[in-house]
């Protein structure tokens, strides 16, 4: 009886010593990942902005151009959901790698997010072009086309898209645009995906680059909520990488306002 006791009290201790950092290490990505997913409210937003976007495209296209019109918009998180992306690395705990990424990108089944095929038949129908301006690898371009296609998007060849060749930034690409085109509208989910500017977000996390361009959000640019990522975890995490999970909670935390 007494061996019983101890094994018994021996199983409880190993239980309770258990390794949980692999699920730990995401669990901040949970409640993030299904308000994307499941709330009214993400699906509210993207519809308020394409709708938003569709006002604006509708008074810009009156004013008189030498160059056709454009829109530069992201894809990821402001045309595709990607969010089950981020369902698997918090089920298996595994962080972002390329060849995770693309492992999901090839399987091209990732759903569009709430008014984006609309909006882009909306472009379609009045003449304005409408390129994909994306940091998704070139290898990845035929999977995303694919992706795209099957779910009605317009504006679906090669030359509407532009991917990531060696630099992150997207200055050059947009220049590239702009000498063919009138880009009246930058669509996305990080403020990367509108200017150079905000690329040096500094200590107060871009704030005042913010209340810099502010009049230009709702008219120029349109912003679609990402909780699950971005260049803001730069700030959150003080520019360091290779961190672990309890690092990245303790600065979590310390990043909180209460009263």
């Amino acid at each position: 009886m007494k061996i019983k006791i101890i094994a018994l009290l021996t199983l409880v201790t190993l239980i309770g010593c258990k390794d949980n950092s692999k699920e730990m290490s995401h669990e901040h990505l949970v409640l993030a990942t299904v308000w994307f997913q499941q709330s009214p409210e993400a699906k509210a937003l993207y519809e308020q902005g394409f709708n938003i976007a569709m006002e604006r495209v509708a008074e810009f296209t009156k004013e008189k151009s030498e160059k056709p019109y454009a829109i530069i918009t992201d894809i990821d998180e402001t045309i595709l959901d990607n969010s089950p992306f981020q369902g698997k690395a918090i089920f298996d705990g595994k962080d972002y790698s390329s060849d995770f990424w693309n492992e999901w990108t090839s399987k091209g089944c990732a759903k569009a997010l709430p008014g984006a095929v609309s909006f882009s038949k909306f472009c379609d129908s009045i003449g304005v072009q409408l390129v994909y301006l994306s940091n998704r690898q070139t290898n990845e371009l035929e999977a995303t086309m694919r992706n795209m296609d099957s779910l009605g998007f317009a504006f679906v060849t090669p030359d509407n898209f532009l991917l990531k060749v060696d630099k992150s930034g997207k200055e050059e690409r947009r220049l590239k645009v702009s000498e063919k085109y009138n880009v009246i509208m930058l669509m996305g989910d990080n403020l990367n995906d509108f200017a150079e500017v905000f690329e040096n977000r500094g200590d107060d996390w871009g704030a005042a680059i913010v209340e810099q361009y502010k009049k230009e959000f709702g008219r120029r640019f349109i912003v679609f909520p990402n909780p699950m990522y971005g260049d803001w975890e730069k700030n959150l995490y003080n520019n360091q990488r290779d961190l672990n999970w309890k690092e990245k909670f303790k600065l979590r935390r310390s990043k909180l306002i209460g009263y």
